[in-house]
């Protein structure tokens, strides 16, 4: 509790956040929790033994009973409209979302409802898909159209990723769908919110209507402003499958290198006794384009963690990278909550506990490094390999897929991520200002990017190195995380008969409690009924073998994405079979046994 309070604090923050995730605890017990803990903090002015012996019990109470509260308040669910299935509707635009082939996807803010009575339920938001034939929407306009809307249905499975959950955790209830023309007329004035929103939009389309290639621009609006709703399919799963979509989204990586471009410039330009007024600027400078970038999730946890710890530097304090990080997650998640539960904010705050746990004992593996340019590769070596090994675990979790190939790409392309970068900022500076006339700059970036990107799909193109339906449970989720904590001690003295005798405890804990879970599902038989839309999908599993009924759909590949495999993975299965059934029967026979399909 000495050495690192807020990170503990922190801790028993997010264990109230949890506490009252899943138990929901009511209002009065919330407020009667933390007025309590308010109380037990008075013992630490009472100069008692028993008391002051207490006292960091209570304020670790106090924390946990705040997260408790935060939560209950970021999780009450506002009056919903009552809306018929065909409404039309007054609305704006709020964000753009990835589309598909044949749709365009936003998150729109309705404004109001032609025939609802009770106007006080709004304004509401709801995530619209568009036809891409219809002109796409801007904040610059108001727009009125007939919809089909509805609330999200509830995933009965567990094992199935809940999207009206995620959509709730974004204030979205509702699911709408464009068919027809919509009309618009042009706001009389424009927030300054959307104004900047606006600006991005245009950036947006000057890119769009650049020299580059159309797979260049998508990747060039992907790394530097946040907007990957175009891009191809193909460069999406290349990045996934090689552990490398951390590129496509503004990251830590992505914002430190831009602060130390522009504190560099900077030291250049002011004075040395200004130096301060330099770490002040560049920090300003990162918010200024993290709000233009319409401040996501990702760019904030960056922000703020810059932020934080050059704080520290200005205020002649000893800079510690975990204050910074527990300061930083402490501010988001006072403000929201949710976003504890955020794939995304997890992967981030594990990555850089990984990198300062894990960076010094794996680059003291190395010999002692003769040049900058070799000190510089084990740096980066090291921090990519803690980064990588301490979001392993949460990766396989919430994916259930690794590739070894993600190892050798990460090594490779991360060291040309500065570079990637900087020149990415430089073209989308001088797109953003009108200076289009400089044909071999355009040309060079597009056959360099181009080429990173050739690469990266050679990558992605080793299947037999990638392994998918990787089951991995909670329990055995934290026993990962604790061998990668004792990994630490023995990297640092492998020879140390305690430190193998922890690692190597951890390490058969998981191995026991994943045989027992495997032995568990194996000698499980069931017949279960899944729902995708109006399709049902009837599978039968037999010790470690599946078989699935089904007619034959258009909507096929997402069935296998959101069915089947979550299906296998969830109950550790790797043999299994598809039976197509007639379009027009509705019944299947097995091992003499008649099943309906309705």
């Amino acid at each position: 509790m000495k050495k690192q309070p807020l990170l503990i604090l922190l801790l028993w923050f997010v264990l109230g956040i949890l506490f009252q995730e899943h138990l929901i605890m009511r209002q009065v017990v919330v407020f009667s929790l933390l007025i309590i803990s308010a109380v037990s903090l008075f013992s630490i002015l009472i100069k008692n033994k028993f008391f002051q012996s207490i006292k960091y019990y209570c304020l670790e109470f106090f924390f946990f009973s705040i997260g408790m509260f935060v939560h209950f308040q970021n999780s009450q669910q506002p009056k919903l409209p009552t809306l018929k299935e065909k409404e039309t509707i007054v609305f704006q635009l709020d964000k753009k979302l990835n589309s598909n082939e044949k749709n365009r996807k936003y998150y729109v803010e309705v404004l109001d409802v032609s025939d609802l009575k009770q106007k006080e339920n709004l304004p509401f938001k709801t995530v619209i898909s568009i036809p891409k034939d219809i002109e796409a929407l801007d904040f610059q306009h108001y727009y009125k159209a007939g919809i089909y809307i509805h609330q999200p249905k509830e995933t009965k499975n567990d094992f199935q990723f809940d999207y009206k959950k995620y959509l709730a955790r974004q204030d979205v209830y509702f699911q709408a769908y464009l068919p027809n023309d919509i009309l618009k007329t042009e706001k009389q004035s424009i927030s300054f919110e959307n104004k900047i929103k606006q600006k991005r939009l245009d950036i947006l389309n000057k890119i769009n209507h650049s020299s580059l290639s159309p797979k260049i621009q998508e990747f060039l609006k992907g790394i530097i402003l946040a907007d990957r709703t175009e891009m191809d399919a193909e460069t999406v799963k290349d990045f996934n499958q090689t552990g490398l979509v951390h590129l496509l989204a503004i990251s830590g990586s992505h914002m430190v290198i831009i602060f130390w471009i522009t504190l560099l410039i900077l030291n250049q330009i002011l004075p040395v006794k200004f130096r301060k007024v330099s770490i002040v600027l560049s920090i300003l400078l990162i918010w200024i384009f993290a709000i233009f970038i319409d401040y996501g999730s990702s760019v904030m946890r960056s922000c703020l963690m810059i932020t934080c710890y050059y704080m520290m530097v200005l205020l002649q304090r000893k800079s510690d990278l975990l204050h910074s990080l527990a300061l930083s997650a402490f501010i988001l998640l006072i403000f929201d909550s949710q976003q504890l539960f955020d794939v995304g904010f997890q992967l981030s705050y594990v990555a850089v506990l990984g990198i300062w746990w894990l960076t010094n004992p794996i680059k003291n593996l190395f010999r002692k490094p003769r040049f900058k340019a070799e000190k510089f590769f084990y740096e980066i070596s090291a921090m990519t390999f803690a980064a990588q090994i301490a979001t392993l675990p949460l990766a396989i979790y919430y994916f259930h897929q690794f590739s070894f190939v993600s190892i050798i790409a990460n090594l490779l392309i991360i060291p040309l991520s500065e570079i990637i970068i900087v020149s990415s900022l430089l073209i989308v500076v001088l797109i953003a200002f009108g200076f289009n006339n400089i044909p071999f700059l355009y040309k060079g970036f597009d056959v360099f990017v181009e080429y990173v990107l050739k690469v990266i799909h050679w990558f992605s193109s080793f299947e037999s190195l990638m392994t998918r339906n990787i089951p991995l449970d909670v329990l055995e989720l934290s026993l990962l995380l604790l061998v990668i904590y004792f990994l630490k001690f023995l990297i640092k003295d492998i020879f140390n008969p305690k430190n193998l005798l922890r690692f190597g405890f951890c390490f058969l804990a998981f191995f026991a409690v994943r045989i027992s879970f495997n032995i568990f599902n194996y000698n499980k038989e069931e017949m279960f009924v899944h729902n995708f839309y109006k399709e049902k999908i009837v599978s039968i599993k037999n010790k470690d073998h599946a078989i699935f009924w089904m007619k034959e759909s258009k909507n096929e590949d997402k069935i296998r994405d959101f069915v089947i495999n979550p299906y296998l993975t969830w109950r550790r299965i790797k043999d299994f079979k598809i039976n197509y059934i007639p379009g027009d029967s509705e019944v299947f026979v097995y091992q003499g046994n008649k099943f309906e399909l309705k």
